[in-house]
């Protein structure tokens, strides 16, 4: 069945526009890298840059997409033609369509990781191993190709499911559900976090300011951190902006997303540093502090067996509220630009996520071999996408909407067609073109370094 038109229905609620918008930036990043950058660059100095970075350039470039999206209700590359007639300025959206497909494969894999250790903590193969096993479970997880590439399969076969029931019953269904319960299991470990002996030790390493350990280096970081955590410059919220009602008040309703981002990522490190400081392991990032350090310590917790579960829970709620989003980019674009149905353009899509991912999943094992500038493939496929499509497409989103797009146009979807009073244009103009440029510049060159 065509629900090409029912796509184009939008969201039924604003809370469910605000529930997905938000869900497509709250990810796997929010709860180990955010707290991560900000113990290791000056805990609570490395928040208020965050949060400074998150006003300058997070919530401009947002808006933004918005405008895009909901002055037009239409994809990218729909939107970028009818806002520029006989310009060439939409062939951009295959940069942004790249960017979706790229992150989609390389993050399906390490989503796939947490619902096999949700499968291992609902089981209970969680508890009763040493520092040593779990760092030799983690590892073997990685090296088996099957296994790698069976829970990968089985996170996309959630994630295409619910893709196929469109913008209505999937996503505004799901988001609606999983974000007030994502909210709720965070406060709860929040509060069984800080009920540890010792706890305001790690309360203090992540929200004390720290000038001295606040480096550049770390600054810069705080930027990258802002830009890619509210998932922008691959078209994804121009997309969901596109399902927005024509009365949804876009700056309060970016504010919103941005503010539940940086909640979640802030929350995130108080349910992390406190457990880790009371039961004296060394913070770590990425996925040793995941898949490693927080089994050992939900073993020495009471119930450890229930906050494992629930954590891992947690963990694929925030994977499913991401890849929900980063799926919607190329379906909407294969539905409104080649008049595909639903269920065909969620199986184009598939396709070429279950190749990418396949790819990656593999770059641990059988394909290890196979490398490019020192890196394997899902490493490049993880820098190519924060490093290139994210910020090249942010920065030409800023340039659009800052100087080349009607100023009406702006005005008009800022305050509604003159309905709401606001005086956010020319902060948001200054932003688009100054900020964000001069940022992701900044960036580019850290990168590079």
């Amino acid at each position: 069945m065509n629900d090409l038109n029912d796509s184009r229905a939008g969201f039924a609620t604003r809370l469910g526009a605000i529930a997905a918008t938000a869900g497509s930036a709250v990810g796997l990043g929010n709860i180990w890298r955010f707290p991560y950058e900000a113990g290791q660059n000056g805990g609570g100095a490395y928040i208020l840059v965050y949060v400074l970075c998150v006003v300058l350039l997070g919530i401009p470039v947002m808006m933004s997409e918005f405008i895009i999206g909901r002055s037009t209700h239409k994809n990218m590359k729909g939107a970028l033609r009818q806002l520029s007639p006989g310009s060439k300025v939409y062939r951009f959206t295959y940069v942004c369509i790249a960017g979706a497909v790229v992150t989609l494969g390389f993050y399906s894999v390490v989503c796939g990781w947490v619902l096999e250790y949700l499968y291992q903590a609902v089981t209970g193969n969680l508890l009763d191993h040493s520092a040593e096993q779990y760092s030799a479970m983690f590892t073997g997880l990685v090296a088996s190709p099957w296994r790698n590439v069976l829970w990968t399969a089985l996170f996309l076969a959630v994630n295409f499911y619910i893709m196929r029931h469109g913008i209505k019953g999937g996503i505004e269904r799901v988001s609606r559900v999983m974000m007030p319960l994502l909210l709720v299991l965070l406060i709860m470990f929040c509060v069984r976090s800080l009920t540890l002996p010792n706890s305001m030790e790690g309360v203090r390493f992540l929200l004390v300011p720290d000038f001295d350990s606040m480096s550049w280096r770390g600054a810069v970081n705080a930027m990258g951190q802002a830009f890619m955590s509210l998932t922008l410059g691959i078209s994804g919220l121009v997309t969901y902006s596109s399902f927005f009602s024509d009365d949804a008040p876009l700056a309060r309703d970016a504010t919103t997303v941005a503010v539940l981002d940086t909640l979640v990522a802030i929350l995130s490190g108080l349910v992390i540093f406190p457990a880790v400081f009371s039961f004296g392991v060394q913070p770590e990032a990425g996925p040793k502090l995941i898949f490693e350090v927080l089994p050992a310590i939900f073993q020495q917790m009471s119930l450890g067996v229930v906050w494992a579960v629930l954590f891992f829970i947690l963990l694929c709620f925030a994977s499913l509220t991401s890849t929900i989003s980063l799926s919607e980019i190329p379906i909407t674009f294969l539905q409104e630009e080649y008049n595909m149905s639903r269920n065909a353009a969620t199986w184009w899509c598939a396709g070429a996520v279950v190749v990418i991912s396949g790819l990656s999943a593999l770059s641990f094992n059988v394909l290890d071999h196979v490398t490019l500038a020192g890196m394997n493939l899902f490493d490049v496929f993880n820098y190519a996408a924060s490093n290139i499509f994210m910020l090249l497409g942010g920065l030409v989103t800023a340039v659009y909407v800052g100087w080349f797009l009607d100023r009406t146009i702006i005005r008009e979807q800022l305050t509604n067609h003159g309905t709401l009073t606001t005086r956010i244009e020319g902060y948001t103009i200054f932003c688009l073109r100054y900020i964000a440029p001069i940022a992701v510049a900044i960036i580019f060159w850290s990168v590079a370094l």
